[in-house]
């Protein structure tokens, strides 16, 4: 599983002009998936989701997590996560899950990482042509792939 974190002072995503998810201060997260991605994997990555300390405390000094800063979280799924450029100029999508099987993930992904934080999480529509709008904090963007934990 791979993902991008940004710090967001706000991210909203939109499907056939219609608002799907919108926060206010907290983590835009676009997701990938693999078929070798399973539940250790959306744990692994859920606890980093909610343990990372790049908020600013008093000091602005990046020491908060996202329960400190009561923010909010905004998930969109990301197949392009996964794609492969080492070849010509069209990437591949051979390594991302298929279809079917990356939406049961996504919603297993989300599952898990509600059990990791009161607030409640945003989302965009798998699947779905999105339109996301952000204004990155800082800014901040972190990679964090789940086969790269040690």
């Amino acid at each position: 599983m791979r993902i991008i974190i940004q710090r967001v002072q706000y991210a909203s995503v939109k499907v056939d002009n219609e608002i799907t998810g919108k926060i206010n201060n907290g983590l835009l997260v676009l997701a990938g998936f693999e078929p070798e991605d399973n539940q250790e994997d959306f744990e692994w990555i859920s606890k980093k989701i909610v343990q990372l300390r790049i908020f600013g405390d008093e000091s602005g000094v990046m020491n908060l997590d996202i329960k400190q800063v009561n923010g909010d979280i905004l998930v969109v799924s990301q197949f392009t996560l996964h794609a492969s450029t080492k070849k010509g100029n069209r990437p591949s999508y051979i390594k991302a899950s298929k279809p079917d099987e990356a939406k049961t993930q996504y919603n297993n992904f989300i599952n898990v990482l509600k059990t990791h934080i009161d607030s409640e999480i945003q989302t965009g529509i798998f699947g779905a042509d999105m339109k996301v709008e952000l204004l990155n904090d800082g800014p901040v963007t972190i990679y964090i792939d789940s086969k790269n934990k040690e």
